[in-house]
């Protein structure tokens, strides 16, 4: 099975300097492709170094909600000059947040910056990721107000309605699906993921952030992790195969990662076990959710200058 990890942070300072080990155990277990997101300024150039480096990964400049107010007063040319010598560049991560990071953030400020990227991602014909926390009935009528997007309009660990599903559809939008799935209620999750058009279903691990609530002998562990009181015995990132089902720190054990310090880093690795969740919900088979999710990924990142369209 080829996956396509549609939205990740490989260039994040908790693990930039694992990242040669953590692509080459993501790619054994077959995951062809990173989406890496830049979130502002300050990382936009490693983003474009890391895609020099790898043919895998595919890179994507953007500002991030989190990250508005300390936007220099010249970001966007900046951002602009990345894309113009960039080409094979996507637009992310980017946003709105009313959540409890973006909530010390000027909402007015949000807006405006995140309509100047949909702009930029429309003129440019690129896709776009975006990061939406509390706050869908605002980008949905953004998106109305600009839309639609042909060139597609990532939805990134969409938690959002099932109800909103068919109006951002229509726009153009993409629905990607990391471990953050595994917090919603069972039916709720269900009743939206069946909602979703099997030509707009992705999946990501958002790593390293969003490790799936799994058994701790499915988990794949960054390794050198300083959250973990000591080597879990699941899968490192060294590893391929599961040499336990609990750590033990002396005081419990730990069977799952729901008992798993909240800093615990993820692994792209893991879009194995999102993979394994959303195809139970959609009652399908992983290897035809596999399938799906792989092209509806290489179709909205094949833009004229990707990297997909000369893999």
């Amino acid at each position: 099975m080829k996956l396509f990890d549609a939205h990740c942070h490989l260039q994040d300072p908790r693990i930039l300097s694992n990242v040669p080990q953590i692509i080459a155990t993501a790619q054994s277990v077959g995951v062809a492709a990173f989406a890496v997101n830049g979130v502002s300024e300050k990382d936009w150039l490693q983003v474009k170094h890391m895609s020099q480096s790898y043919p895998s990964v595919i890179p994507s400049f953007g500002l991030h909600p989190w990250f508005v107010a300390e936007r220099s007063p010249n970001w966007f040319n900046t951002l602009k000059q990345f894309f113009d010598s960039t080409p094979s560049a996507a637009v992310g991560e980017i946003g709105l947040d009313k959540g409890s990071h973006g909530r010390n953030v000027d909402f007015s400020d949000q807006v405006e910056v995140l309509k100047n990227q949909l702009q930029l991602a429309k003129t440019l014909n690129k896709p776009a990721s975006v990061h939406c926390v509390r706050a869908f009935g605002e980008l949905l009528e953004m998106m109305k107000s600009m839309g639609p997007f042909p060139a597609g309009v990532i939805l990134h660990s969409y938690l959002g309605s099932a109800e909103m599903v068919p109006e951002f559809s229509k726009l153009g939008a993409y629905f990607s699906f990391s471990g953050f799935l595994m917090s919603l209620k069972a039916n709720k999750a269900k009743k939206m993921l069946q909602m979703v058009p099997s030509d707009r279903i992705l999946l990501e691990t958002d790593a390293p952030d969003a490790l799936p609530k799994s058994n701790i002998d499915s988990l794949f562990f960054v390794d050198g992790d300083p959250s973990l009181p000591e080597e879990p015995q699941g899968q490192s990132s060294t590893s391929s195969s599961a040499s336990g089902t609990s750590l033990n720190d002396g005081s419990q054990v730990l069977t799952d990662a729901s008992t798993l310090p909240k800093e615990t880093l993820n692994h792209p690795a893991n879009i194995h076990l999102v993979l394994d969740y959303v195809a139970s919900m959609l009652e399908i088979t992983k290897e035809e959710l596999a399938e799906l999710s792989y092209q509806n990924a290489v179709r909205v990142f094949s833009y004229e200058g990707s990297k997909v369209l000369h893999a």
